[in-house]
This record gives C-alpha cells, sequence and structure tokens, in this order.
C-alpha cells in the first residue's frame, strides 16, 4: 500500500471510529436516562419496582429482537442509515415520554393527586416498545461497519476503542440526569428526557452525513486485504444465505458466545438498570453520590475495562478474545460478591468493588461481540452480533422483571445472590471454547467463498 493510499486509509478508519462513537454514546443517552429516572418516577408517580423492571423487561426483549432483525439488514443494506434512522426516531419517543405529564387531560395518565394511572403504564410501555425497536438499530451497524473498515488482526483493540462509547454514552448520562435530578429535584425527571433526545437529534445528521458504508465506496480495498489475505466474498442473495446459515447459525461458537452474552448481561444490566436505585435503599447513599458511582463505573471501570481488555486479547492472546472473556467474567462476578458482601459502614470500599466489577464486566460486553464478528467474518459481522444481541437481551427478564419482584418481595440479597449464579455459569459457558481459533476466516475460505 503506498503512502497516499495508507494516510487516506488511516483518515477514513479514525473518521469512522470516532463519528461511531460519537453515534453510539447519544444512543445511550436516550435509552439508559429511563433507568436513571426511576427512583423520581417511583417518587413522584408511584411506580412500583415491578412496574419499573417490567418496563426495563419490555423495551430489552424487544431491542433484543430488533438487535436480530437489523442485523441481518446491516450485513445488505446501507449501514449508516439504519444507524441514523433509529437514532432520530429514539429522540422523538423520549420527546414523548417527556412530554407524557402534559398530555393527562387526553389520555388519563395521572389521577387527581398526580399518581400514574394504569393508562400512563400503558402509554410509556407503548413507547418503550418503539424505542427499544429504534436502539436496536445502533449496535449492528456499528458492529457491521467496524468489520468492513478494520482488518480482523488489529479488531479488538479497535473495536475496544470503539465500545468505550457505551461506558461514556451511559457516565454522561448519568452525570446529566443526576445533576438535574439533585439540582431542581425529582420534579425536574421530564428534563432527563428533552434534552437527551435533543442531542441525540444532532447525532442522527452527524452520521448520516458523515459516514461511508465500506472502504471500497472510497476508492480504499478491503481490510482482510492489508492483512495480505485472500478476500471472502459472498457472489449473490442464494450464496449469502448458505454462508449464514453455516457461519452463525450452525456455528456453535456463536451460540457459546451467545449464552455467555446472557450470563453477563445480566450482571451488567443489574448494575446499569438498578445501580442508582439499590444504591440508595440497599446502601444509603445520596441519589447524587449513586448516579455519580454509575457514573464512575461507567467512565472509568466500563472504558479502562474495555481498552485494557481489547489490548490484552491482541497483544497477549493472539487475538482469541474469548480467552480474556474468562477471566473478565470471574473477575466481575468476584467483584460484584465483594461489593454485596461489604459492610454499609464501609460505602468506600463497596464503590471501589461496583467500579470494579464494571471495569471486568466490559471486557467481555466488548469482546464477546468481537469475537463473533472475527468468527461470522466480516460479511456475517452484523448478523452473528444480532444472534448475540437477541439472547443477551433476554436478560431483561431477569434483571428487570425477575429482580424488580426479588426486590420487592424478598430485598436486595435476593437479587444479588442471583445476579453472582448468572456470572458463574457465564465463565462455565465461555471456556468450554478455551481452544477455538481466533477467527472464521479460514473456514470461510473452506466454504469455497474465496477470491484469488
Amino acid at each position: 500500500m503506498d503512502t497516499a493510499v495508507e494516510k487516506k486509509y488511516n483518515y477514513w478508519q479514525w473518521r469512522t471510529l470516532i463519528i461511531l462513537m460519537v453515534g453510539y454514546l447519544l444512543f445511550y443517552f436516550v435509552r439508559k436516562n429511563f433507568s436513571l429516572v426511576m427512583p423520581a418516577l417511583e417518587s413522584e408517580l408511584g411506580l412500583t419496582k415491578l412496574q419499573l423492571g417490567t418496563f426495563l423487561t419490555i423495551n430489552g426483549i424487544v431491542y433484543g429482537i430488533s438487535r436480530f432483525t437489523n442485523g441481518f439488514l446491516a450485513d445488505r443494506f446501507s449501514r449508516k442509515a439504519i444507524m441514523a434512522f433509529g437514532l432520530a426516531l429514539s429522540a422523538v419517543v423520549n420527546i414523548f415520554i417527556g412530554l407524557s405529564p402534559q398530555l393527562n387531560g387526553a389520555l388519563n395518565l395521572l389521577d387527581g393527586e398526580g399518581k400514574a394511572t394504569l393508562g400512563f403504564a400503558y402509554f410509556v410501555g407503548g413507547l418503550l416498545i418503539i424505542n427499544g425497536y429504534m436502539q436496536g438499530m445502533g449496535y449492528p451497524p456499528c458492529a457491521s461497519l467496524m468489520a468492513n473498515w478494520f482488518r480482523p488482526s488489529e479488531l479488538a483493540t479497535k473495536q475496544s476503542i470503539w465500545n468505550s462509547s457505551h461506558s461514556i454514552g451511559a457516565g454522561l448520562v448519568a452525570l446529566l440526569c443526576g445533576f438535574i435530578l439533585q439540582r431542581y429535584s425529582y420534579s425536574a425527571w421530564q428534563w432527563c428526557f428533552f434534552i437527551p433526545a435533543a442531542l441525540a437529534l444532532a447525532g442522527a445528521v452527524l452520521v448520516f452525513f458523515g459516514l461511508e458504508d465500506t472502504p471500497e465506496s472510497v476508492g480504499l480495498p478491503s481490510p482482510e486485504e492489508l492483512d495480505g489475505e485472500k478476500k471472502v466474498t459472498v457472489k449473490d442473495h442464494k450464496s449469502y444465505r448458505k454462508f449464514i446459515h453455516l457461519m452463525v447459525f450452525r456455528n456453535p461458537i456463536i451460540w457459546i458466545l451467545a449464552a455467555t452474552n446472557f450470563c453477563v448481561y445480566v450482571i451488567r444490566f443489574t448494575i446499569l438498570d438498578w445501580g442508582t436505585t439499590f444504591m440508595t435503599q440497599y446502601k444509603g447513599m445520596d441519589i447524587a453520590v449513586a448516579s455519580s458511582v454509575v457514573a464512575a463505573s461507567e467512565l472509568f471501570g466500563g472504558i479502562v475495562g474495555t481498552l485494557v481488555a481489547g489490548w490484552a486479547t491482541d497483544k497477549f492472546f493472539s487475538s482469541k478474545a474469548h480467552r480474556v472473556c474468562l477471566i473478565c467474567t470471574l473477575g466481575a462476578t468476584l467483584s460484584f460478591f465483594m461489593f454485596w458482601k461489604t459492610p454499609d459502614s464501609m460505602n468506600w470500599l463497596s464503590i471501589v468493588f461496583i467500579v470494579l466489577s464494571s471495569f471486568f464486566v466490559y471486557g467481555p460486553q466488548a469482546l464477546l461481540g468481537i469475537a463473533a464478528s472475527n468468527q461470522a467474518t466480516k460479511h456475517a459481522a452484523a448478523s452473528a452480533n444480532g444472534v448475540l444481541g437477541i439472547v443477551g437481551y433476554v436478560s431483561p427478564l431477569v434483571s428487570g422483571m425477575l429482580f424488580g419482584f426479588l426486590a420487592d418481595s424478598y430485598g436486595w440479597d435476593s437479587v444479588f445472590a442471583v445476579a453472582i449464579g448468572f456470572g458463574l455459569l457465564g465463565a462455565v459457558v465461555i471456556a468450554s471454547m478455551w481452544k477455538a481459533p481466533a477467527d472464521g476466516y479460514e473456514k470461510a475460505h473452506s466454504l469455497g467463498r474465496e477470491e484469488d
């Protein structure tokens, strides 16, 4: 590759990476804001933990279905258009959630005391179903774009950088909502939807006009050609369907990764969705402190954990992401256990352990998707991640509805015990593929889909 091409490639890789980071962190602004507002909705509107947990479950399941269906679309159509459209519509849904008190007259959402009626639950639940689907239009295009712009030998490092957008977005929106609710009281909860929505609309414009779907679309070679490998091609629709069938649905490695993803997401969502609630109610922290701890967990634990895991995968484990996933899953589970058992009088240590748990949990959260992209190759990266998505996002049945019921009925101890059990199960599952190869490109070549 000559100097001019290398310079252009480097420019477009970093441009793609940065825009994808900004775009995806803004998806979190109009998704995880709801979790942060839950204590306010419970206090101001009288919603129960079971109702809130049901909202999370509905949103999570629909999100998983959306990631699955949009995974196939992102492998075949314009990734930037899918991502931009989803972000814009998610912003619109957030605006309607924020406007719900103003719609009371027409829809009877609040009773005479200003508390939520059953109609409010149906209205917000319906909006969360729509938002869940729109949110599922974010990850698959990102996974496909990363696999199309970066070579397999560097994907773990580069996609881990991108994956930090999860933590940046969740951390920043935690700080934003924590500030609003602390400074202006719980009654200002609507602004936790309006402000993120405005930022997301701007992000949708950036994504649509700032990205290109493939290196070839700007006159550059494919990433595997840069590594001197044969280029895997899928020539027509029939070949593509067979390729997906063999590399995704009949690939046992993809299903091992998906099952591990489910277990990891139980711990991750326990912290992210219920963190502010159980730290205020179980550990006795102030709401501002609790939201700051969630932010620290995301911004420090998540970002550093993701970057270290990606770097270690390529540097020390020959790009075998599944091996790092095992180490991180065990670390996340042990740290969460220590958070649970730390005495209330030592909240500073509780904070250390919850941040450390996020540090470890974001390793597999990022690397399982990277492993799926490499195992399925760039032609099926979004589809493989769609499978991980739909399995992983069944986890809100546990972290949302079940944990809401357990917290209401048996207290937070039962929640922590079940979450730790899933963490241990995930470690056992991912350990079963310890000897698997780093990627599936050799398997793809053996299927006869190669171009000299």
